[in-house]
């Protein structure tokens, strides 16, 4: 299976706001082209136009991967990466972030899809990539890049686009991938100031019951 740019955005667009904010979900397609076309948590940033939506969502019906949800007055949309693929919900979560985000390190990946699925540690991040890879010939879904000159981790690649080019290999440079960390990071305290919020609310409104 190798999908188009513009069907991959989709489909791990879908995947992500799956998890992340259940509520909306299945999405309309004007809250699929924000999600596809957002500028954090996208590498690269994209800008998938209404029509490139339309194509791109036939390509994936054609999959099995999408499918529409009628309702009184949109139409949503509902993915089956997990399904048709035949992948547990951890790896789903793995292959949604290299999807969206492009090649990582494990560790990189263990941070990055915490949204999604909190990993207990990094040999099980490792253990469901390998799981990924380790699948028959053609049904592979990522792949381990040889490791770069200076680099102490390899990073890993997913292959719905077909098979990569090792032979001119590139990397981020150091300001990009620190930029990448910082953005992980801001996202991890943007929530513990939330769940921070929320209970400091509940322990007010505790303090006030026991007061009156």
């Amino acid at each position: 299976m190798i999908l188009s740019p513009n069907a991959l955005r989709i489909l791990g667009t879908l995947s992500e706001k799956q998890r992340t904010v259940p509520d909306t979900y299945p999405l309309s397609l004007n809250t699929l082209l924000a999600g596809c076309n957002q500028k954090t948590s996208r590498s690269p940033v994209i800008e998938v136009t209404e029509a490139g939506a339309v194509l791109a969502l036939e390509e994936l019906r054609e999959h099995g991967l999408v499918s529409d949800i009628f309702g009184n007055r949109v139409t949503r949309f509902a993915h089956h990466l997990e399904k048709v693929i035949g992948i547990p919900s951890q790896a789903s979560a793995l292959l949604t972030v290299l999807i969206l985000r492009g090649p990582q390190t494990a560790g990189e990946l263990r941070l990055n899809a915490e949204r999604l699925h909190k990993f207990a540690d990094i040999s099980s991040v490792e253990a469901f990539l390998d799981e990924l890879a380790c699948r028959p010939e053609g049904e592979m879904l990522v792949i381990e890049q040889p490791r770069l000159p200076g680099a102490r981790e390899n990073r890993w690649m997913h292959l719905l686009c077909g098979e990569p080019d090792f032979d001119t290999p590139t990397r981020p440079t150091p300001d990009a991938a620190a930029g990448a960390v910082i953005e992980a990071l801001t996202e991890r305290v943007n929530t513990l100031e939330a769940e921070l919020a929320a209970l400091r609310s509940r322990f007010e409104r505790f303090v006030a019951e026991i007061g009156g």
